[in-house]
């Protein structure tokens, strides 16, 4: 069980998990570029190697050809939509926490904190489709050869040119289906570590900083193992031409299986876990450090 040394601060959870998404694409960038790049690489041809052999290919020969660049490729997309993203994450937690109590001091089942952060899943889709969109197409364009997108916003633009809200918002059942289930495990599951690795006599507020990177990576993991398929769904679907996949992610999934197999839904899946323990350490521990800052200059926020 949850141990709730403070009164539920939805707002508190807004502002510090702001911080945390910061701290999360910093760390995790550059292997999320990699993810993609695996992604949506094409089948090679016959007799032909692939684009990448692997994460370690796929990271050497960006590194290689774009520099360091080239890892932080998109990244303004994210950044931007990240703090609110993150914020409003957290902030759907704490709501869905808060909406379960009868009374302040009430401590919460694990089925109730997973169902709290499939809430937070909902809430960030509005903001999560649009940043994904926008990322997953400059992230493959490098690698493409083609320059038809200046930036972040240069994507947007012409995304909404081209189809209208539609197209920037293109992947959002995706988008849905990846988060609701996988931020219900994440949240889950680092309450539950938290409880773990809390030593005996002590409060949660209480724990270590290794003891919260832990926590923080090993949730990244598990909500990762999770969201990977539904991922590779989303990613091939946001970047494909327009009119390719009429019936949605049926047609991706058909398309996937048919071509590459069922291996195939789990494209990525060193580079997501490789970037997974780190990234999610980093948001943690900044959720962490910016609550326990936000309780000191704030207590009654």
């Amino acid at each position: 069980m949850a141990d709730e040394a403070k009164p539920i601060s939805p707002i508190k959870n807004l502002l510090a998990g702001g911080f945390g998404g910061m701290c999360l694409v910093f760390v995790g960038h550059p292997l999320d570029t990699v993810k993609v790049r695996l992604q949506t690489q094409p089948p090679s041809l016959p007799g032909q190697p692939p684009m990448y052999s692997g994460t370690f290919d796929c990271f050497r020969k960006t590194l290689f050809r774009e520099g360091i660049t080239g890892l932080y490729r998109g990244m303004a997309a994210p950044i931007i939509g990240v703090t609110p993203m993150f914020a409003v994450c957290f902030f759907g937690f704490g709501l869905g926490k808060k909406l379960q109590q009868k009374h302040p001091e009430d401590v919460l089942s694990y089925p109730q904190l997973f169902a709290a952060g499939m809430l937070s899943g909902v809430f960030t889709t509005g903001i999560m489709t649009p940043g994904e969109r926008i990322k997953c197409l400059l992230q493959i364009q490098a690698s493409s050869g083609e320059t038809k997108y200046t930036g972040a916003l240069d994507c947007a633009k012409k995304l909404y040119q081209e189809s209208g809200i539609r197209g920037i918002y293109k992947g959002t059942v995706l988008t849905l289906m990846r988060d609701v289930p996988a931020s219900g495990m994440y949240f889950m599951t680092y309450e539950w570590l938290k409880n773990i690795l809390t030593p005996e006599g002590k409060s949660v507020s209480e724990l270590s900083v290794p003891r919260i990177l832990v926590a923080g990576g090993v949730a990244g993991i598990f909500n990762w193992a999770v969201a990977i398929p539904p991922d590779v769904l989303k990613s091939r679907f946001q970047t494909a031409p327009p009119g390719k996949y009429p019936n949605g992610f049926r047609d991706v999934l058909r398309e996937l299986i048919r071509d590459e197999g069922i291996t195939s839904l789990y494209k990525g899946f060193n580079a997501v876990m490789i970037r997974a323990f780190p990234a999610n350490a980093a948001c943690f521990l900044g959720f962490e450090v910016a609550m326990k800052f936000l309780n000191w200059a704030t207590p009654n926020l």
